[in-house]
């Protein structure tokens, strides 16, 4: 099992939802004088979407070496015009697997980047999960998505400067894009700036294929008090799910915080087909319906947290490239741990087992229906995370 390589000195920001990252991510952007390089799922054409990329194509005028790395299913409805006029002033875009009709068929189109990760000038980093789309853009005119990122400066940057570079030149070479890998040598500090312990974890399919759950199950694993995780798309395998059994227990008070409204039908109702083991376990549920829940975070024990793009399910823990930094410091943990317990006091719904046993045959059998094709689809593709070891 992955343990994290925790780094002190770093100075790391808790931002909530749209409303408070897209300002600082422009006001970074305007401020770099060198590099960029900003990796996102979504990149949406919409009111933000106008925003960043008007931000970047200043960056870019004035001398800037910009990176844009996109993934090709998450990003593919932005405009060919769009990215032309990006191109046209001398930001460097790449596209992480661009969709096309033959890549429908091919098994490794699940294989994304879902990655949300901005390094300016190797000094400053945003990582989270919050794509480059409008809070505010949804079917139902619903209050912002719950979502994280945070603003990080301090050493951890010499790590998440070296992964953005690592990813952004394997991408490049695979593109025949060898003139885009010359860059500007820069050499992130390890000068202090805080006294905050953090650890960049990524996901990917050759080194590093365990290390988000790795580092979840070894928190939870040691864990002695408490446990709040709030995750959009919650759909672990055995192991997971027994690590937080036992968790509850031995007395760990285990709460997760889980959509409340269906975003993506299949995903919600195979989740909602494990809440009975859950409750069984004494863990407790909460579902999030003021708007849609899209983050991915953790406190435990009151001094472990995490923020990043990994859900906890099979797409992002098998499959996709996921970046997430785990911090280790109570000042941190507390901000966070506070933010979640307000969203389940004022904004959520508890899942109690009465109500849940009073549910409809129906509703059951459609959870479990949908969970099974879940599981069907995985096993299609090669991929069993139920029979994980990690």
């Amino acid at each position: 099992m992955s343990i994290p390589r925790f780094i002190g000195g770093n100075n790391i920001t808790l931002l909530h939802n749209g409303v408070e990252y897209f300002p600082m991510l422009e006001a970074a952007i305007d401020a770099a004088r060198y590099e960029i390089h900003l990796e996102v799922y979504i990149f949406e054409y919409d009111a933000t979407g106008t925003r960043i990329s008007d931000a970047l194509k200043r960056a870019a005028q004035r001398g800037v070496s910009v990176h844009l790395l996109l993934d090709g299913f998450g990003s593919q409805n932005l405009p060919k015009k769009i990215i032309r006029g990006m191109l046209n002033v001398g930001i460097k875009i790449l596209i992480f697997r661009e969709e096309s009709l033959f890549s429908k068929l091919r098994r490794y189109r699940l294989r994304r980047m879902h990655r949300k990760l901005v390094v300016l000038d190797a000094q400053r980093a945003f990582v989270g999960g919050i794509n480059i789309i409008d809070d505010l853009h949804n079917p139902k005119k619903l209050t912002p998505r719950f979502d994280y990122a945070i603003l990080i400066e301090g050493p951890l940057l010499i790590t998440i400067h070296a992964a953005a570079r690592r990813l952004w030149l394997l991408v490049a070479w695979a593109h025949f894009r060898k003139r885009w890998t010359n860059h500007i040598a820069l050499q992130p500090t390890d000068k202090p700036c805080g006294n905050q312990l953090a650890a960049l974890v990524i996901r990917d399919n050759l080194r590093h294929r365990r290390d988000i759950e790795g580092a979840y199950l070894h928190a939870i694993i040691h864990s002695y008090s408490e446990i709040i995780i709030a995750n959009a798309y919650f759909l672990p395998g055995r192991n997971f799910r027994l690590a937080l059994s036992r968790a509850a227990q031995r007395g760990v008070k285990v709460i997760l915080l889980l959509q409340g409204r269906a975003e993506y039908r299949l995903q919600y109702h195979a989740t909602r087909a494990l809440y009975r083991n859950l409750l069984d376990a004494g863990i407790e549920i909460y579902e999030y319906n003021k708007s849609y829940l899209h983050a991915k975070v953790a406190v435990i024990d009151q001094h472990w947290a995490t923020v990043g793009s990994s859900n906890i399910d099979p797409f992002s823990l098998l499959l996709a490239r996921e970046a997430n930094v785990v911090i280790s410091d109570q000042s941190f943990a507390a901000t966070l741990r506070l933010s979640l317990k307000q969203a389940i006091a004022e904004e959520s719904i508890p899942v109690l087992r009465s109500n849940w046993d009073g549910q409809s045959c129906y509703n059951h059998t459609i959870n479990w229906i949908s969970y099974y094709i879940v599981r069907m689809m995985q096993g299609l593709l090669g991929y069993n995370w139920e029979d994980s070891n990690s």
